[in-house]
């Protein structure tokens, strides 16, 4: 019941704002609601695709949501004048009639380390959204918070800080609060945004002190797996699921022969779910991961490897190791960015999906079914880590 009301209520509010000769009557008969669930995200429109849609970002839980209107499945947010994006509706609790409280104010900020990350924080008046997308050249992380107006007056920067170079702020619209984190070294190491009560924190991993893969711990990921069987060879009907694991574990073999610490996300044909892969992984705090496909293509021309990352900060890693594997004759199917990829949304560590070759290939798909060449892709992708390692160093 209490469902079919907010429904009725959100329909009521719409027909308000249709006859209303004013927009501030539209922006006032808004509900508001608090994100909830596991992994709540907003995406920036209703589009949808394999890869369930272009998604702005991940979202903690207990945000406060102004909810205007409704599409399908998703809830249109408003997040600042001009600014609006879409959100599942399972990922929110409606809780009623959205009222302005002035104006949500920054506060001071802090900035400290520890052994392992930075932490920048900023007092707010409400947990508000928030958006990140990283730059490079220099290394920068740019934070977004929606609704919130500066009233930050001072900030108090401590030397325990190793990986933030500087931070700073600029008010780009109204209810539109930018923060800008220069980082240290090239590299972008990852970094996680989340609530302490009102205060958001932005942790920023610092780069390893001791750059070797002795150092690291490397999180593997093998796609698909128990009844998500992936794609099938073309002419030996051979599951994607399999060749994954089966190079994942070489892979692994790898790794821990030159001494890294090794979290897989898988080690059996069972299911894992993309949420619970992505919870796992965030539980693990892995340096980096890697995670391990087969192409399909209803074109059955199409053959070669490919690796893919959604953030610009995490592209030097699947370079790195697409140019080892070119190494092995493949055909070069491109380093292919912005990928909505499940496991390349987290921010909080360098990942890379690696899609070996195209089953949908009689070519390819003799290669996948060939022991000496799946121990070989796994040593193409160690050295290609390897490879980047050696390049972080480089750059400090």
């Amino acid at each position: 019941m209490k469902a079919v009301i907010i429904v009725l209520s959100i329909f009521y509010f719409n027909i308000l704002c249709a006859q209303s000769d004013t927009t501030q009557v539209c922006r006032e008969k808004v509900l508001t609601g608090i994100t909830q669930g596991k992994l709540p995200y907003l995406k920036f429109g209703p589009g949808i695709d394999r890869l369930g849609g272009a998604k702005m970002t991940y979202l903690d839980t207990a945000i406060v949501v102004q909810v205007i209107d409704s599409l399908k499945d998703d809830y249109i947010v408003r997040l600042a004048p001009n600014h609006h994006a879409f959100i599942p509706k399972e990922n929110v609790l409606l809780n009623g009639e959205y009222k302005r409280n002035n104006y949500q104010l920054t506060s001071s900020w802090t900035v400290l380390g520890d052994e392992k990350k930075d932490y920048l924080s900023i007092g707010l008046d409400e947990r508000l959204p928030y958006q990140s997308i990283q730059l490079i050249n220099p290394s920068r992380i740019v934070v977004d918070i929606y609704g919130a107006t500066g009233n930050t007056n001072w900030i108090t920067q401590l030397k325990t800080a190793r990986e933030i170079k500087n931070v700073y702020h600029e008010q780009v619209a109204d209810e539109l609060f930018r923060v800008t984190i220069e980082l240290k070294h090239a590299q972008n190491w990852g970094y996680s945004i989340s609530y302490r009560k009102k205060t958001l924190v932005i942790a920023v991993n610092q780069q390893p002190e001791h750059l070797a893969m002795r150092d690291l711990k490397i999180a593997i990921d093998a796609g698909h797996g128990g009844t998500g069987t992936g794609a099938t060879g073309v002419k030996t009907g051979v599951e994607e699921k399999l060749r994954n694991l089966q190079i994942a574990k070489y892979l692994e073999k790898e790794l821990t022969r030159y001494g890294a610490d090794v979290y897989m996300t898988r080690n059996e044909d069972i299911d894992v779910s993309m949420i619970d892969r992505t919870l796992l992984l965030r539980e693990a705090n892995p340096d980096l991961l890697i995670s391990i496909h087969h192409n399909a293509s209803s074109n059955t021309a199409a053959r070669g490897v490919s690796t893919y990352y959604r953030y610009i900060g995490f592209k030097p890693l699947s370079v790195a190791i697409l140019d080892r594997l070119m190494k092995l004759g493949l055909n070069d199917f491109g380093n292919i960015g912005s990928f909505n990829f499940s496991l390349s949304g987290p921010t909080e560590y360098p990942n890379c999906l690696v899609e070996v070759a195209f089953l949908s290939n009689e070519e390819d798909e003799k290669l996948i079914n060939d022991p000496h060449f799946q121990k070989d892709v796994a040593k193409k992708i160690r050295q290609g880590v390897n490879d980047w390692i050696r390049k972080a160093r480089r750059d400090r």
